[in-house]
């Protein structure tokens, strides 16, 4: 899901920032080598060696923070497992109501029409370009009880269903090689994800939320849910997929925040 969008002037957000991505940095260094490392360059004397930044006026700050913040992204792919399944939950478990999260007000949520509704897929893909919502749901289908971790802070547990991303893509031809999967939503929000993230066994285009069709709120036609990445990686309203070996970024990336953006 997107986030709402943050208050205040930018730098006044500068040092949150920082703790944030110094906080995810020592999260990412779990073996004794790389805590060798975290002590060397875990400072603001360490970043900015890193950075090549001389922290003296707040455009070279944040400079250092968006190079900080690549490579944090670097640090947490290569963390990352695709085989490694994030926690599942019992019924028993289910936040209700869930909450609805966006950068704008539930009376804005975009109103889709599925009779008319058409997913496209682009770039590096061979396959079936154009797909209704009826063969969607023609698809294998899968559950999933997990858990929906939002940067602001709170967490949720939620029931979906879908198609597993992995074999979506397979149908529609995508190369499987390529970098970057961008997803663009119906609502003006977009975002992308690395390849190992959308091959991962729990990456749904989710369909239905709690057995029942996806509702509006949380993302009708269809959200992809990623039990693996934060909530502002996880798209809803989707109507377009791109595959690509070109950077896309993102509607809160391009501003700042972690690309990778792992839970």
């Amino acid at each position: 899901m997107a986030l709402r969008k943050p208050h205040g002037k930018p730098g006044s957000t500068l040092a949150s920032h920082g703790d944030a991505i110094l906080k995810d940095a020592h999260k990412a260094l779990k073996d004794p080598a790389r805590r060798l490392l975290g002590k060397r360059i875990l400072s603001l004397g360490g970043l900015a060696l890193l950075s090549g930044c001389d922290l003296n006026t707040d455009k070279s700050v944040n400079t250092m923070l968006r190079r900080i913040s690549f490579f944090n992204d670097e640090v947490q792919a290569l963390l990352f497992d695709p085989n490694r399944m994030a926690p599942t939950y019992p019924e028993s478990m289910i936040t209700r109501p869930f909450p609805f999260n966006a950068f704008y007000d539930i009376d804005d949520v975009p109103d889709v029409d599925a009779a008319t509704y058409r997913l496209q897929v682009g770039g590096l893909a061979n396959g079936k370009r154009v797909w209704t919502l009826d063969e969607l749901h023609a698809l294998p289908q899968q559950d999933q009880i997990t858990r929906h971790i939002c940067i602001e802070g709170w967490s949720a547990i939620g029931r979906w269903g879908g198609v597993r991303f992995a074999d979506f893509l397979k149908r529609a031809g995508a190369d499987t090689t390529a970098r970057f999967v961008a997803l663009h939503c119906a609502d003006n929000y977009w975002t992308s994800i690395d390849m190992p993230t959308a091959l991962h066994a729990q990456t749904l285009l989710t369909l239905t939320y709690d057995g029942q069709v996806l509702p509006q709120k949380y993302g009708f036609p269809m959200k992809l849910r990623m039990p693996t990445k934060l909530g502002y990686k996880n798209p809803k309203h989707i109507v377009a997929i791109t595959v690509t070996n070109e950077y896309p970024g993102g509607y809160w990336e391009n501003q700042g925040y972690n690309w990778f953006g792992g839970s």
